[in-house]
């Protein structure tokens, strides 16, 4: 989904529990009484900050309120994985906002249950992803191979010796930002329809599973 203009965040995460907001990393926003996450420790967010916050919502409220995580990429993994049980077990006027220009560096878990919005006159579908030409040159193989092919990429992927499961989930995370992005751009269904696949093979490698096993049984 696109908007047009900063001003219309506030607008768009009154009415959404997680939204995502894919923006430029200079490009100032403002939201009244926000609560704000952003890098302290060591440039990242940490589990701390998550938690910290989370203790100040565990009261209900009686108006909205919206956390701001900036840049949202910066979470670490524990935070990102304590930010989740956030989103799994959603509260009555929270409302969370990750702000980023690198959607593809978020878990897919997070990007799953999120709405996702760009700001159109700064996005673009390959530029906006961090990565090098061959991951994304292997994500889209990933994305287009027929269950036949799938066993030689698999095997390509996982002749990588050090960092391969880490390896793996960032390819399989920037084919699952590219699927979302196509379709956003034509609006066929049938991108839509892989994306259930790819996540449930990111879930599976993140929870140690086959690695190999799940990019072939998985996407197939």
């Amino acid at each position: 989904m696109f908007f047009d203009r900063v001003e219309e965040i506030s607008e768009i995460a009154s009415r959404c529990g997680t939204a995502v907001f894919v923006v430029p990393k200079d490009l100032e926003i403002n939201i009244k009484n926000a609560i704000v996450l952003q890098p302290e420790e060591k440039s990242v967010i940490t589990i701390e900050q998550v938690r910290q916050v989370a203790q100040r919502l565990n009261m209900k409220q009686l108006v909205d309120q919206y956390i701001v995580i900036r840049p949202a990429e910066m979470m670490n993994e524990e935070a990102a994985n304590a930010f989740l049980k956030n989103l799994e077990e959603p509260k009555e006027k929270i409302h969370f906002l990750l702000v980023t220009d690198s959607p593809s560096m978020l878990l897919p878990t997070i990007l799953s249950r999120a709405s996702v919005y760009f700001l159109r006159s700064s996005w673009k579908v390959d530029d906006a992803i961090k990565a090098s030409e061959n991951d994304k040159a292997l994500a889209k193989r990933l994305i287009v191979a027929k269950s036949t092919e799938l066993i030689e990429i698999a095997e390509e992927i996982t002749k990588k010796k050090d960092g391969l499961r880490s390896y793996a989930l960032n390819i399989l995370g920037i084919a699952i930002e590219m699927l979302y992005r196509t379709y956003l751009i034509n609006g066929k269904d049938v991108f839509v329809k892989k994306l259930p696949k790819f996540l449930m093979a990111y879930e599976n490698i993140e929870r140690n599973g086959h690695i190999k096993l799940h990019l072939v049984a998985d996407l197939c």
